[in-house]
């Protein structure tokens, strides 16, 4: 038309706008690339969680190691109900092995029991302080898995040369580095597990632990009875030897976090693992090409040795994380008290050692099936409903003493199972509660508390020997009021793992106010 002016778009410009895609945060990018959970995936999370298995090794060793052997009169002047300290040497023999137990090896058959629980409890008390000190390295420049492979290495190697003690003293301080160098372990299996896959199969993955854990307890009755006439220094042989070979195939083949590396500003290795999404997402037309759209990461500073627990003072600059931070511990003392502390109890039941054992550690079994079935379901209900059952199982031992054996031994096997049911979902919990940015220092400070809880213990079952009020008792009163905390504490279900803290409070004040929405929503209809 005359007088008219048509104005032409070229065309390689609107296609540029056409194809022009969004930047997507790395939240969104990480929960997509990790939604198909496959085999490999499925192995990852396998070798990862196979260090519990020594772990859990290292943890109940000294049931066998530590325990109070059994003895027989070799004279008359004996008899059963003789004072092993008040009888000649020669006058009583020990049933298996001299040197079957440290116990009998160092004629510690008359001590207090300062000094025949000081071993394990210098092994918690290694815990405590070795999760204060290695665990904000996993957070910092370390990283999940060379931590992971660094403490699975150190501890078995020190488990290698406490063989070579030659009093309790020696044993004690070794003992003390196992657990200084193990604390790390049970925490860099769990985060980075979790992160490795998205929320949908967090809790699943989680489980993982849960069961090789248990298979290394287990595995316990086997070795100890197999070597039940030699010395206590096989079992930790047989327990250290596959644990060092193990951390060679794990420096080979298993990956780093993807949160992590998000964290670190390491954008070659995140390209890589997000490669396998990249080449899947050409046959989806709505989805969105991940590799191409990546937000820019920030860049990684030199960090200096006191930045590297910059993590800590992170989380405690929020009031709320302190909050928190507190509850958990609290709620942490009282669950791994009992966790912990009934399967070192297991002598006092006055039943066969090796199947009191395989008793207990079969309780895990039932324990991550019913974990696995609460992923649907609140966190803080489950928690307190397991607790207060294991606490109330745990009293009435207490009150029975041994006068039901049999009811004593199934009231301790409940126990073990609400302990460990309440534990498992207390782990998960840990991690839906903070951010990346914290998320291996907060599990490693929770898992503190858990080791404090259990440095009284040794000294707890020496003393419930003669009272059970002492041992079963204590374990059960303490895990029933440590609930009180989860009043303190919001709930997890559902939600997408944060990174950083600023990301965690929006959310969760966002989530709040949808959820008062809601509630005047349904105050209004009604």
């Amino acid at each position: 038309m005359e007088g008219s002016v048509q104005i032409n778009v070229p065309e390689s410009h609107s296609n540029i706008e056409q194809e022009k895609k969004p930047i997507l945060s790395w939240d969104v990018i990480i929960e997509k690339s990790l939604s198909n959970f496959g085999w490999m995936d499925f192995l990852q999370a396998v070798l990862v969680a196979v260090a519990m298995f020594f772990d859990a090794q290292q943890s109940f060793i000294s049931i066998y190691t530590d325990n109070y052997p059994k003895w027989h009169c070799t004279n008359s002047i004996c008899t059963s109900s003789s004072d092993i300290c008040k009888l000649p040497r020669s006058s009583w023999s020990w049933d298996t092995h001299p040197s079957n137990t440290i116990i009998s090896h160092w004629n510690l058959e008359c001590a207090s029991t300062f000094i025949t629980g000081l071993p394990q409890s210098s092994f918690f008390i290694g815990c405590l302080l070795g999760s204060f000190f290695l665990a904000a390295l996993a957070d910092s420049s370390i990283g999940r898995k060379n931590m992971l492979i660094f403490s699975c290495v150190s501890m078995s190697i020190t488990s290698m040369l406490i063989i070579f003690s030659t009093n309790v003293w020696i044993y004690s301080a070794l003992k003390f580095l196992i657990g200084f160098w193990r604390s790390s372990i049970g925490t860099c299996v769990l985060v980075l597990l979790t992160e490795k896959v998205s929320a949908e199969w967090r809790f699943r993955v989680g489980i993982v632990e849960y069961f090789t854990f248990t298979m290394g307890y287990m595995s316990l009755p086997g070795f100890a009875y197999i070597n039940r006439n030699s010395s206590w220094k096989s079992l930790y042989i047989w327990s250290s030897v596959p644990a060092i070979c193990y951390s060679v195939i794990a420096y080979l083949f298993v990956t780093e976090s993807p949160r992590w590396l998000v964290m670190q500003g390491r954008e070659k290795e995140i390209l890589k693992m997000l490669k396998r999404v990249s080449s899947e997402e050409s046959a989806d037309d709505d989805s969105v090409n991940l590799a191409s759209n990546l937000p820019i990461l920030p860049p990684k500073e030199k960090v200096s040795f006191f930045q590297l627990y910059s993590s800590i003072g992170e989380l405690f600059h929020k009031r709320w994380a302190v909050i928190r931070m507190i509850a958990v511990m609290i709620l942490g003392i009282g669950l791994g008290m009992v966790y912990f502390g009934m399967p070192l109890a297991v002598g006092n039941l006055g039943f066969n050692i090796y199947l009191a054992v395989v008793f207990s550690a079969s309780m895990e079994l039932p324990s991550c099936v019913a974990t696995y079935f609460l992923e649907n379901l609140r966190r803080k209900p489950s928690i307190l409903v397991f607790s207060i059952l294991g606490g109330i199982c745990c009293v009435t031992c207490a009150v029975l003493e041994n006068r039901v054996p049999a009811a004593k031994v199934v009231l301790a096997m409940v126990a073990f199972f609400g302990a460990c049911t309440a534990y498992n979902v207390f782990l998960i919990y840990i991690i839906e509660l903070f951010p990346t940015c914290v998320r291996n220092t907060t599990t490693s400070l929770v898992r503190q508390a858990i080791v404090f809880g259990c440095i009284f213990c040794p000294f707890l079952i020496s003393a419930g020997r003669k009272n059970n009020i002492y041992s079963y008792g204590v374990f059960g009163v303490v895990i029933m009021l440590s609930n009180f905390t989860l009043f303190f504490l919001p709930e997890t279900i559902g939600i997408v793992l944060c990174d950083t803290m600023d990301q965690q409070e929006k959310k969760e004040i966002a989530l709040c106010d949808a959820m008062n929405q809601q509630v005047r929503t349904e105050n209004v209809s009604v």
